[in-house]
């Protein structure tokens, strides 16, 4: 076997391998939004898939695109009225990341998210825009099949695209954040202990979220606080937690989400994880933006530094007739050219 032809094999089984792990992940993630589900089984308030589907493509490029296909098969074979709905609905559901990707590509997105309008595009192009394609053909399927009445086409089509939104917006950061972060070196021991806490405080507001009384707005300074000192790092798991808490509340029934019908709490809750994702992100990604221009301007100012001293130094050398820079021999001259 030629050198050639084993490193073609060794490819095709990598990129096998990557096609199965993001299938997983895909079903996997599906299976824990679906405890969630609040409209014929199939529509949740936040699709983690889509998050999974779309970090996966920028981390790992387009070819692991039938890894998402064959997750979202997974998933809706069970639930899908018929064979052609379900394969109309895993079109769907793999076209919209794959539309996303292409955006973000198109537009210079970096993984890194460290600049504004990183955030942004994830935010316009990524969530907003890419997942149009999954609302309207899964919307649109179940109508074409009879499961949804023409009244409940807008509200399924409604929660169908915000949840896969929310997706995007709250898991895709926290995965491309794993990707890039390192483990800090000669960090101080009070840096660790504020990371602590701020795990321990997003943990008590979270259960204060799940209580009896309306706190969802206690959500917020933490995000701040994350977003200022961890940058994205911080803030996109500080998203995810009190998100995750607030669909548990809307689930139960508790804190703001009680005494209210179905589209009230799903407004209430959409709202809180879009602006809690929001925030988060712009935040976040804003706060990077200026620490690297920070840096940009001490590096530039150190270079400066370096030249008036280094010019400097050079006015106050003498000059040698040589050039060379030199020093003349006791008692010597120097020659002149003939």
């Amino acid at each position: 076997m030629t050198v050639a032809r084993h490193e073609q094999l060794r490819r095709g089984g990598v990129t096998a391998l990557e096609i199965c792990v993001v299938a997983g992940l895909y079903y996997g993630s599906a299976k824990l939004g679906l405890f969630q589900q609040l409209v014929r089984g199939q529509v949740t308030p936040l699709w983690p898939p889509t998050g999974v589907a779309l970090a996966g493509l920028l981390l790992r490029g387009p070819r692991i695109w039938p890894g998402i296909a064959l997750g979202a098969f997974l998933v809706n074979i069970s639930l899908g009225p018929s064979i052609p709905a379900v394969l109309a609905i895993v079109a769907g559901n793999t076209l919209a990341p794959v539309g996303s990707y292409i955006l973000l590509r198109r537009t210079g997105f970096r993984i890194e998210m460290d600049r504004l309008r990183d955030a942004l595009a994830l935010i316009f192009l990524g969530a907003f825009t890419g997942m149009l394609i999954s609302a309207t053909t899964g919307s649109g399927t179940l109508f074409l099949a009879g499961v949804l009445s023409a009244d409940e086409f807008w509200p399924t089509w409604s929660v169908w695209w915000t949840g896969d939104a929310m997706g995007v917006l709250v898991v895709a950061p926290v995965l491309l954040v794993l990707r890039s972060a390192h483990w800090p070196k000669n960090v101080r021991p009070s840096r660790w202990v504020e990371g602590l806490l701020l795990v321990v405080a997003a943990v008590c507001v979270g259960f204060l979220e799940i209580s009896s009384v309306p706190l969802l707005f206690l959500g917020f300074p933490l995000l701040i606080w994350a977003a200022f000192r961890f940058q994205l790092a911080g803030a996109a798991p500080c998203a995810l937690a009190v998100s995750t808490f607030a669909i548990i509340a809307a689930a139960r029934g508790s804190g703001p989400f009680a005494d209210h019908d179905l589209l009230t709490n799903m407004i209430t809750l959409q709202a809180f994880n879009g602006s809690a994702s929001l925030t988060a992100l712009l935040l976040g990604a804003a706060v990077s933006e200026r620490n690297q221009a920070h840096k940009e301007i001490e590096r530039a100012c150190a270079q400066l530094a370096d030249l008036v001293t280094e010019i400097a130094a050079g006015r106050r050398r003498p000059t040698l007739p040589d050039g060379g820079g030199g020093k003349e021999k006791k008692g010597g001259r120097t020659p002149r050219p003939a």
